[in-house]
């Protein structure tokens, strides 16, 4: 996906400064590229016949007045698929929870697939599926994640048990045997759900996908193309070159997008077994039933403490409900208890988890994915305590903030780098006016006046980039001056595309008007971790950051050989987006200049290794490295052929002559190099090696390297003798 801005700086960093969002114009204007209307030439649709039960057995599935339907050109059960079923819950499950990509003898939520109808239109997709005839003897259902977790009805009798993953507390406060509630003046517990919910995107899920040649092309409305990419190479035993992923824009994804669902999968399936496009696009109410769920924990949390305000001891055991098969949702708990206890100084804290499953759509990763539950459970715990106490709820909590000495690890292993929580509380209650507030909710409430003042308070810390995952960032500047920025962190409404050009113009001094971001190609895009875990900017911001000072850095190299200087002394004008040399700016160089400077040089060595290669000398590898004049070395003629942008040299005696004629039998190198005032010029490298035969013309090499000056040549007449690589 590419965008431009419009915006440049007025002057100094554009960081900090208020700028309209580049990549709303398009979308604004209904010209965005979304999977859903992708000129297909001859694809296919599949829908998907559904579950209307949360739990049964399976016992037929008929699609035969399906295939008879008009425009239907296959209708595909489990039975006709070999693809292994999802490993569940990233591993960490019990294999028998696996997830299968159509329903098999059992179905285990409203919504699951059970057959794929595929027609020539949407609408005769739909028809179709309506006619497929599914059979299925109802089982009772466990929809709640507490009763899950007792077993009374185990929803995976070959397991043996609803418990899909088990997350036990560690011993924080060395305590032994001993309750770390005992020496407590005051324990207050409370139940708390933090509810299910569905993420409900503005773009609902869409894929599509098309074979050639056995390479995969797929669409996707997905948060991480690369990790699509990998997926589909791994079902099909493809090489990763063998897949390309592309996400246009998308509407929206909030966590759950992140995975690679069934649907997905056997849309490609069914474009190789077709062997022609097909495209999926659920609707809205497919969307409620089929994408992941999120958050969908019970809570049972203690904490205690002294009558002063002084928290003691903070217990948490959560119930994850995974849903009818353990996903990314099931381990999130991991992240619930890292930040169990949030921002405060609490000596004994512990918290443990087990995730269930229950006959519910499957819980993902969903904005935060683990930390707000925390942060939920703690705070509500915080007024409770300050409820019981009869003190102000801020003031309980200033009295518990983490105060340092940072870096801080807590009972529970996170370890907070740095922090000032007192003194970001106070200047929140400062915005807001809380003393006022809470002055006027004492007169509505004595007065019986209505509508009430509630008030709320919540302090909170996260952890970003959990994973501690890499990204991917590059950039590089082209002849007509733009930019042209790649990151592996992938848009989806975040505002990606200002960011990062923004960056990228502040370390330039390119204005934002004149740089590009592409994202979601992975054969444009080397490689990507996506969007998720808090880390777009963090990450993906700081790989666009590092590679632009690697891209001033070689720039600078190459406008010291324009401005005829060292690269120490020469600096960046970020204002003027110009090279020059450090106390004059009387003369400069752009980036446009540069980059047409670099591009002119690498013509002239891909002309130098047509010559070299038409006049019959072997193969050739160009190894081109920067040197400054005051440092170049002395170069030899080889006997070989004459560099056609020597030729003219012949008739200018101050500079090298011209190597011998071919000789009959490999002669010694010989080097020459003539000085003019400030400057050394020499030509180019050829070194030959002897023939391996006698057959072989003496000229031939088995090795060519050209290692290059970089600047103009006096004798040549405007030509250029040198060059090395563009910069990027």
């Amino acid at each position: 996906m590419e965008q431009t801005g419009s915006i440049p700086p007025a002057g100094g960093s554009i960081l900090g400064t208020r700028v309209n969002r580049v990549e709303d114009d398009s979308l604004l204007r209904g010209e965005g590229t979304f999977v859903e209307n992708l000129e297909l030439t001859g694809a296919a649709h599949v829908v998907f016949v559904r579950s209307g039960v949360a739990h049964g057995e399976l016992v037929d599935v008929d699609p035969s007045e399906a295939l008879d339907a008009p425009g239907v050109v296959a209708v595909i059960t489990a039975d006709d698929l070999d693809l292994a079923p999802l490993a569940p819950a990233l591993g960490m499950a019990p294999p028998g929870m696996a997830r299968p990509l159509l329903a098999t003898d059992r179905v285990r939520f409203v919504g699951e697939p059970i057959a794929a109808v595929v027609a020539e239109t949407r609408a005769q997709a739909v028809d179709a599926a309506e006619r497929v005839i599914v059979e299925v003897d109802p089982l009772a259902a466990v929809v709640d994640a507490e009763r899950a977790a007792t077993d009374e009805l185990v929803l995976y009798p070959e397991v043996g048990t609803n418990t899909a993953v088990t997350i036990a507390a560690p011993d924080s406060a060395d305590l032994g045997d001993r309750d770390p509630f005992d020496g407590c003046e005051v324990v207050v517990s409370q139940r708390i759900v933090n509810q299910r919910l569905a993420p409900v995107p503005l773009e609902v899920r869409v894929a599509a996908s098309r074979w050639r040649d056995g390479r995969l092309t797929h669409w996707s409305t997905t948060q991480n193309p690369h990790g699509v990419r990998d997926g589909l190479a791994v079902m099909f035993g493809l090489d990763q070159a063998q897949v390309r992923v592309i996400c246009p824009d998308v509407g929206g994804g909030f966590g759950p997008k992140n995975g690679l669902y069934p649907e997905e999968r056997l849309t490609a399936e069914l474009a190789r077994r077709l062997d022609r496009p097909v495209r999926w696009v659920e609707t809205r109410s497919e969307s409620m039933l089929g994408l992941g769920h999120g958050r969908a924990q019970v809570q049972h949390a203690t904490i205690g403490g002294r009558r002063d305000g002084t928290v003691l001891a903070y217990r948490l055991d959560v119930i994850q409900d995974s849903g009818a098969y353990p996903s990314v949702g099931a381990v999130l708990p991991f992240m619930t208890r890292l930040m169990g206890p949030g921002t405060y100084d609490i000596a004994s804290v512990s918290v443990s988890a087990s995730s269930v499953v229950t006959n519910t759509v499957p819980v993902e990763a969903y904005r935060g994915a683990g930390r707000p539950e925390a942060t939920a459970a703690i705070e509500r715990m915080m007024d409770c305590f300050a409820a019981e106490l009869g003190m102000d709820a801020v003031e309980l909590r200033r009295r518990n903030l983490i105060a340092g000495p940072f870096p801080f690890t807590t009972p529970t292993g996170a370890t907070y780098d740095s922090g000032e929580y007192a003194g970001a509380l106070d200047k929140a209650l400062t915005a807001a006016g809380y003393s006022e507030l809470r002055s006027e909710q004492r007169r509505r409430r004595a007065a019986g006046e209505a509508p009430l003042l509630g008030i709320g308070v919540s302090t909170y810390v996260e952890v970003t980039n959990g994973l501690r995952s890499g990204e991917h960032g590059s950039i590089e500047v082209h002849p007509d001056g733009r930019a042209l920025v790649r990151t592996g962190s992938s848009a989806h409404g975040q505002g990606h595309h200002t960011a990062f050009a923004m960056i990228a113009s502040a370390q330039t001094g390119i204005p934002i008007e004149a740089i590009t971001v592409r994202h979601g190609d992975t054969d444009d895009v080397v490689r990507g971790g996506g969007t998720g875990g808090s880390k777009s900017l963090q990450v993906g911001g700081t790989a666009v950051l590092s590679a632009a000072d690697v891209l001033v850095d070689r720039a600078r190299a190459v406008a010291a050989d324009v401005l005829e200087a060292a690269p120490s002394d020469i600096v960046l004008d970020l204002g003027r987006a110009v090279f020059h040399v450090a106390g004059t700016s009387a003369r400069s160089v752009g980036w446009a200049e540069l980059a047409t400077h670099v591009a002119e040089l690498a013509t002239h060595v891909a002309e130098l290794a047509t010559h070299v290669a038409e006049r019959g000398v072997g193969p050739m590898f160009l190894s081109l490295r920067p040197m400054l004049p005051s440092a170049r070395p002395r170069r030899r003629w080889p006997t070989s052929p004459q560099p056609a942008c020597c030729r003219c040299c012949r008739a200018r005696p101050t500079c090298p002559p011209p190597p011998p004629p071919f000789p009959s039998a490999p002669t010694s190198q010989w080097s020459r190099s003539t000085r003019r005032p400030g400057r050394s010029t020499t030509c180019a490298t050829l070194p030959a090696t002897t023939p391996a035969a006698s057959s072989t013309p003496p000229w031939s090499t088995d090795r060519f390297t050209a290692a290059l000056p970089r600047e103009r040549h006096r004798c040549c007449s405007n030509r250029w003798c040198t060059t090395r690589p563009a910069i990027r």
